[in-house]
């Protein structure tokens, strides 16, 4: 890879996530890996998931049934802001062992497992084009494009992992967050709401840090 390819996914990332302008329109993408999250560890702790729904404002909920209480339910509350930053970290693991081609193809797949579950028109579109894109580049571009794109969609869940949680507590703050995940879990464990923003800012930091130090040697 040219020096270009290697640097340019990691500004353009950076440039989606910084950009007020331009983040109103890619934070879409991290609100696909938010509710994902959600749904899959619902999932996997025996829930029963009956729907999500990703809106135009960003926004997005996922519905599933069991015990509203217990570590389970904890756990998936959990997941959501951790989930982007935690697959951009699989990513990175999966870019420096070069396997691009099964990290694009692992997106479209578990793109089409959300599919199914999705409940409004606007998530379908979203993540239909989501997983087009994916498709696409996996299909048609060129190795070294592919490479380059595999490290843009790393660096942009890397990257795009964090903001989401200073967005949230701002929210707090101003009150206007009272049903948010940090604000579930504080009524679910006793443990205060900032004390779970922390807690996603110490994984998600954490994940770009380790992960940024997979990817630079690149």
């Amino acid at each position: 890879m040219s020096t270009l390819t290697k640097w340019a996914p990691a500004v353009l990332a950076l440039v989606l996530v910084a950009s007020p302008g331009v983040w109103r329109y890619s934070r879409h993408v991290i609100t696909i890996a938010h509710e994902a999250g959600h749904a899959l560890v619902a999932l996997l702790t025996g829930r029963r998931l009956e729907g999500i729904k990703l809106n135009s404002d960003t926004s997005g909920v996922t519905v599933s049934r069991g015990r509203p209480t217990g570590l389970a339910v904890v756990l998936m509350y959990f997941a959501g802001y951790v989930t982007p930053s935690l697959l951009g970290l699989g990513a990175a693991a999966l870019v420096t062992s070069e396997q691009v081609r099964p990290l694009l193809w692992a997106t479209v797949v578990l793109l089409a497992g959300m599919l199914v579950m999705i409940r409004n028109a606007f998530g379908v579109l979203s993540v239909v084009l989501t997983g087009g894109v994916m498709f696409a580049v996996s299909w048609y571009a060129t190795t070294e494009w592919q490479a380059s794109f595999a490290l843009f969609v790393t660096w942009f869940l890397l990257l795009g992992g964090v903001r989401p949680v200073g967005e949230l507590q701002r929210r707090r703050r101003r009150g206007r967050a009272p049903q948010s995940d940090a604000d579930q879990l504080a009524r679910i464990t006793r443990v205060p709401g900032l004390m779970w923003v922390m807690l996603f800012a110490v994984v998600t930091i954490g994940t770009l840090l380790v992960g940024g130090r997979m990817l630079l040697p690149l």
